[in-house]
């Protein structure tokens, strides 16, 4: 039987390619020589999922992986949500646990940093991740506010009108005074060239900007915009740069966060070259604490994700969800991702236990293990792994005891991360404050002008001279018919020529 195994999952995970050691392949809770789990470079952009209940060891994973694309030089994102991925840019500490793991795997573990570049989209320290209300469009920002049809297309006029009249828009104080201009002094003029202006409409709108702005949205909106570029760098050492988005802060601002991941997406996307199937990929994003994203996420940014899965991966692109249960992945989005490593999950409930039979349905069937059952009995650093191989065929589900990583697996301290800061190239590039003349500013400038010559003409001397003129005086006779006595004469008058005609047409 073990014979068997170990030849099924050798010949399952050899690759011609070059490829990265996971760990080695278990049978009956026992380690299998020579049964190694690979992981081939040239799949990595085929996306994948890493799960797990806390705590089993799925952080770990990630970071193993994030360490072997670094040295293969291949860059990576890293969305660190919990804040616990920082450690990745020192190297770890040798225990007795770590030589005993390294042993039992035939491995040398020799501690290694890795070239990190913190980023932010906030006030946390790092370089700042921005974009202009432009690099958005009309369509991706329609998207974010969750505008209607009617909507969306006002706000297609006026990007439009922007365009049109130079108007740029960069930030958010810059929509929302075109948004007021639309619907007040200047909704004649943009009526006149693009059609009708819904007043109320320019204020629903107005009213989810101000609700963006109430999650700190106007930090991410603006200049200087980031390159995606900058995410694709390798260090002097052939290495390629770990990028750490810190987004600590982001789980009370869900919709900020669903408007940099709609951003950076399309960015990829629409940037990016195709590339067909590459050796390596030119980018692996891990998302940590996944689930955050799809619990909180807009219907836009599902969609959103479940069309850049399926496409973005001829661009070279890999993406990692990593999260609790795999049942927080949407269905379309979890039929996408080709790797799986599974860490172990709990059985607390009758949900729990109807989830862990949904996740072993996704695994592929095997001979040696009862999935169900094994799901809730792996230690800690150990998963069940499944993978495609180079032709697209899904490998045979491994039992794996799992490499340990080479970095820190902890947080740097506050005096390590400004040292990181203070060697970062991309800080000086993007935390300058940019506030150059946008549509603000210079439909200020239109209002100002407009009031100003108003005011000339109210105060200009023909205007003056006839203001002042003097009312020419009543005479006499206009004063005797506006009296008492007059106005009876008047009545009288009136009276005796209704007489006169009634008596004719008699």
């Amino acid at each position: 039987m073990t014979a068997t195994f170990s030849e099924t999952i050798q010949t399952g995970y050899s690759f011609k390619g070059d490829s990265i050691k996971l760990g080695l392949a278990m049978l009956d809770g026992k380690i299998v020589e020579n049964a190694e789990v690979r992981l081939p470079l040239k799949t990595l952009n085929r996306h994948g999922l890493i799960a797990g209940a806390t705590g089993t060891g799925k952080t770990k994973t990630l970071q193993l992986i994030a360490e072997a694309l670094s040295d293969a030089s291949v860059p990576v994102l890293m969305m660190d949500i919990k804040g616990d991925l920082s450690g990745i840019a020192a190297a770890g500490t040798d225990n007795s646990k770590i030589q005993e793991r390294y042993a039992v795997l035939k491995e040398t573990f020799k501690p290694a940093a890795f070239p990190v570049e913190l980023l932010s989209l906030s006030e946390e320290k790092g370089a700042r991740l921005r974009a202009t209300i432009s690099e958005f469009g009309p369509v991706l920002l329609s998207k974010v506010l969750e505008l209607n049809e009617t909507q969306e297309g006002l706000l297609a006029i006026l990007f439009k009108y922007c365009d049109d009249n130079a108007l740029p828009l960069l930030d958010l104080k810059d929509l929302s005074k075109m948004l007021q201009y639309a619907g007040n002094e200047g909704k004649a003029e943009i009526e006149k060239e693009y059609g009708k202006i819904s007043t109320s409409s320019a204020g629903t709108i107005l009213r989810k900007v101000i609700e963006l702005q109430q999650q700190d949205a106007d930090l991410f909106f603006g200049e200087t915009s980031f390159d995606i570029n900058d995410l694709m760098r390798i260090d002097d050492n052939g290495r390629g740069v770990i990028n750490i988005l810190r987004i600590t802060d982001m789980q009370t601002r869900p919709k900020l966060f669903s408007t940099f991941m709609l951003q950076m997406l399309a960015e990829l996307y629409t940037t990016l070259p195709e590339e067909g199937d590459l050796d390596r990929p030119k980018l692996v994003l891990f998302i940590d604490e996944a689930h955050l994203i799809f619990n909180e996420a807009n219907k836009a940014l599902l969609d959103q994700i479940e069309t850049i899965v399926k496409l973005i991966r001829s661009k070279g692109i890999g993406i990692f969800f990593c999260t609790q249960n795999p049942m927080d992945v949407p269905p379309p989005v979890l039929s996408q991702l080709g790797l799986k490593v599974q860490h172990a999950l709990r059985a607390f409930t009758a949900n729990d236990r109807k989830s862990i039979k949904q996740t072993a349905q996704n695994y592929p069937e095997s001979t040696f293990y009862k999935t169900e059952d094994l799901l809730t009995q792996l230690g800690i650093g150990e998963a069940l792994i499944t993978l495609l191989n180079e032709k697209g065929i899904p490998t045979p589900l491994a039992h794996t005891y799992m490499i340990a990583p080479r970095s820190r697996m902890d947080i740097l301290s506050e005096v390590e991360i400004n040292d990181l800061i203070s060697r970062s190239k991309l800080i000086p590039k993007y935390n300058r404050i940019v506030d150059r003349e946008s549509a603000y500013e210079l439909l200020n400038k239109k209002l100002n002008a407009a009031s100003a010559q108003n005011a000339n003409q109210t105060g200009s001397p023909h205007a003056t001279a006839s203001a002042a003129k003097p009312k020419a005086e009543k005479s006499w006779l206009e004063t005797a018919m506006n009296s008492s006595a007059g106005k009876q004469v008047q009545r009288s008058i009136v009276r005796t020529l209704f007489g006169v005609i009634s008596k004719m047409l008699k």
